[in-house]
């Protein structure tokens, strides 16, 4: 084994990306406009502004701007937790006897212990400056909800997160931390909201969902004066924000000399994949490397490997706009054995369109064998990864075990988005065997698609 690479290796302050990048500038194709809910015409800039922000409104629609500069008080808090570390996992290739070489980046050290905080802060941020009076927003596994409370904390700005009942039932540690940072957190679906009132009266008995949480947030932002919603993964904004991830990637690469061959990251609705895909995406894209592009899902919420790439809408309540995209039908509600967060019904427009296109892959795995890999991976790295990341570990080991039976030497690259020190509930039930796998049947799935919207 040569040392000649470091284990961890850190860029410096000053080759922090200073722009964030925007990969539809170089997608020779766009996705699909959103629509509008009423009359399904693609929704203008403008029609946007009562939900977001206004600067976050224009970065969602901008799909020529290659680059948007981060401004300076992003990234004065980012210098608090980035450069994040890009990690040479000598171990785990010893472990697996392979001939790849396997690096990953590390999203997990900051206070919200995952990547959600690249973006949480831009947003905070945007609200701030607009002189909004608060926010909105939803969480599942609650990393999401972690991140913006931090930053909306750091900025000032009152927050209330809905949370998916289901995991703030499982994980009450992430709901104190939020509450740490002064957030109010809602399990959902509630009574708090005429929507979440709605869902109840129709399933008094629901574990909620994402789209379910969506709903709620929204129509409170859009209900109080002062007040936006903001959203942590699916939108073109989000991954614009997480640009940070894959362009860190690049230039640690470049200085160390090499470029990824596989790049794996896990996927619910594409934050972290489409920041940790941006630049090699781009290479891509333009004929400079041809990486092979991994997607990886639950087999419980398979919304690539089995979804409908059709419009429908990001929320249960039917109140926000229409997106093409990858969808499982958006009252699509994720068994209550699932622990390993990914629970969102659609992906990405981006995402959906590229892959769609033929430019990625996509692989589904079930949470047994994520929970397999995460421990393994544990054992050798020292690093207990949060379950979504565990998604990604999962597919690197089994390509660096396939290099090991063809003798391929090929460079992996993966994204570890978090921690996992909030999900014990998830790791014990795995470790005390009581952990199963659920995968929705072919006539589950054809409950949501048959209520897709209608869209000529």
């Amino acid at each position: 084994m040569s040392n000649k690479i470091p284990y961890r290796f850190y860029l410096s302050e000053d080759q922090m990306p200073k722009a964030w990048y925007n990969l539809r500038a170089d997608m020779p194709e766009q996705p699909d406009p959103l629509l509008n809910p009423a009359t399904h015409q693609p929704i203008k800039t403008e029609d946007l502004y009562p939900i977001f922000c206004e600067k976050l409104a224009q970065q969602e629609t901008d799909s020529t701007t290659p680059y948007f500069e981060i401004p300076e008080p992003v990234r004065e808090m980012y210098r608090i937790y980035r450069p994040s570390p890009l990690i040479r996992a000598y171990n785990l290739e010893k472990a697996l006897d392979t001939p790849a070489k396997i690096y990953y980046k590390f999203e997990g050290n900051n206070t919200s212990g995952s990547h959600k905080l690249n973006s949480a802060i831009a947003q905070a941020y945007y609200a701030k400056e607009q002189g909004l009076t608060s926010l909105t927003t939803e969480t599942g596994a609650g990393q999401w909800g972690t991140a913006l409370s931090e930053a909306c904390s750091y900025f000032g700005i009152p927050l209330t997160v809905f949370m998916v009942k289901v995991s703030y039932q499982q994980k009450p540690y992430r709901k104190a931390v939020m509450q740490t940072f002064d957030a109010n957190v809602i399990p959902s679906p509630s009574d708090t909201t005429e929507v979440g009132r709605k869902i109840l009266a129709e399933n008094p008995n629901t574990t909620g969902s994402l789209g379910c949480a969506i709903s709620e947030a929204v129509e409170k932002a859009v209900t109080t004066p002062g007040c936006r919603y903001v959203l942590g993964s699916v939108l073109n904004q989000v991954l614009l924000h997480q640009s940070v991830i894959g362009l860190e990637c690049e230039t640690a690469m470049n200085i160390l000399g090499e470029y990824p061959d596989i790049v794996i990251g896990c996927a619910g609705g594409g934050s972290n994949l489409g920041g940790l895909i941006a630049p090699f995406m781009r290479d891509k894209l333009k004929g400079k490397h041809n990486p092979r592009i991994i997607a990886v899902e639950p087999a419980s919420c398979p919304s690539f490997t089995r979804g409908r790439y059709a419009y429908d809408f990001c929320d249960t309540g039917h109140v926000t706009p229409l997106a093409r995209m990858y969808t499982l039908g958006s009252e699509f509600i994720p068994s209550a054995n699932h622990a390993g967060g990914l629970r969102y019904h659609g992906m990405s427009p981006i995402l959906s369109k590229l892959y769609h296109d033929g430019y990625m892959e996509a692989v589904a795995v079930e949470q047994t064998k994520v929970f397999e890999a995460a421990t393994f991976f544990a054992k050798h790295e020292t690093i207990l990864p949060a379950p979504e990341s565990s998604h990604a570990i999962r597919a690197a080991i089994d390509e660096a075990i396939r290099c090991r039976e063809t003798g391929e030497a090929k460079t992996i690259l993966f994204g570890l988005t978090g921690t996992g020190y909030f999900d014990m509930v998830a790791y014990s039930s795995y470790h005390d065997g009581k952990m199963t796998d659920y995968i929705p049947s072919d006539a589950d799935l054809q409950k949501g698609f048959d209520k897709l919207p209608k869209v000529d």
